[in-house]
């Protein structure tokens, strides 16, 4: 399968069976997700494994988050989860905006080669992801933040995914505006203003 076939192919999978990669797997696939544009190759990120009773601590931390008093069974909706962390790393050259993307493309890449891999993934956010109970739970440092869980497992024999509505390219993918100006005229108002 290609790469344009297997992100033709991806879908959202919000129901998966109670199977799961393993975590050398994982591993192989983590390190080709890694192969992201990375300015500086700062390697601002990192990701988490949640299994077993790391989905029920979770639970606890959502509930704690929300102020609830029952623990959010949300986490058991997959035996597999995979926190994704942005890890900000000091740099005058990469802002933290950019720092960001990479480890949300390292999500990205990693979520479509499960899929090609035959794991169903759902991509989970919520407000309590920046929450301190939900930091806490997962061992997060003070320049990282969470930006959400893969949720991992087999895709169910006879269920189909998430249906998604086909993306229009011809709206979203536009030209530079035609300039009202010559080019030599707009890089000399460039310099006028930088000298001031």
């Amino acid at each position: 399968m290609s790469a344009l076939d297997a992100v033709r192919a991806r879908q959202s999978w919000s129901k998966v069976d109670d199977t799961a990669p393993t975590h050398e797997e994982l591993v192989t696939l983590v390190a080709a997700a890694g192969r992201v544009a990375d300015h500086s190759s700062l390697r601002p990120w990192r990701l988490i494994e949640l299994r077993g009773t790391d989905r029920e601590a979770l639970g606890a931390a959502i509930a704690k988050a929300e102020g609830d008093k029952s623990p959010s069974s949300k986490p058991l909706r997959a035996p597999l989860l995979i926190a994704v962390v942005a890890s900000y790393r000091k740099s005058d050259k990469v802002p933290r905006w950019e720092q960001e993307a990479t480890a949300s493309g390292v999500a990205h890449t990693l979520s479509l080669l499960l899929d090609e891999a035959g794991w169903g993934v759902l991509w989970r956010t919520g407000r309590y992801t920046r929450s301190k109970a939900v930091a806490q739970a997962h061992g997060l440092a003070k320049n990282e933040e969470l930006l959400g869980w893969l949720y991992v497992g087999g895709k169910p024999a006879g269920r189909k995914p998430g249906r998604r509505k086909a993306v229009d390219a011809r709206k979203l993918l536009t030209r530079m505006p035609a300039r009202t100006e010559p080019i030599e005229k707009t890089a000399k108002k460039a310099k006028k203003a930088k000298k001031k």
